[in-house]
């Protein structure tokens, strides 16, 4: 059988399980309702807008959604989102 390959985060992940370094949370049901409304509360979208940008751009988006499966709404929503939570940062040019 072919031995699968993990990535650093999965490898972590292990290691940190192995090491018995996970522990139960206490009020499991409770927590997981309060994850799921973090959830709720960030994926919910409540605002639209119309915005224009070249067709260029757009049929790349296009594409790169449809790579990753899902619909070209949802990437620009997410690339927004990740830029104002500080997770995706302009490059610096030289």
């Amino acid at each position: 059988m072919k031995k699968k390959k993990v990535n650093n985060e999965e490898k972590d992940i292990l290691d940190s399980y192995e090491q018995d370094q996970w522990r139960p949370v206490k009020d499991r049901k409770r927590e997981i309702k309060k994850l799921q409304q973090y959830a709720r509360n960030t994926l919910q979208k409540d605002k639209r807008i119309n915005i224009r940008m070249s067709s260029k751009d757009l049929d790349r988006v296009r594409v790169i959604a449809t790579q990753q499966g899902i619909p070209y709404q949802t990437l620009i929503s997410s690339i927004i989102h990740k830029y104002v939570s500080g997770y995706l940062k302009e490059r610096e040019t030289a």
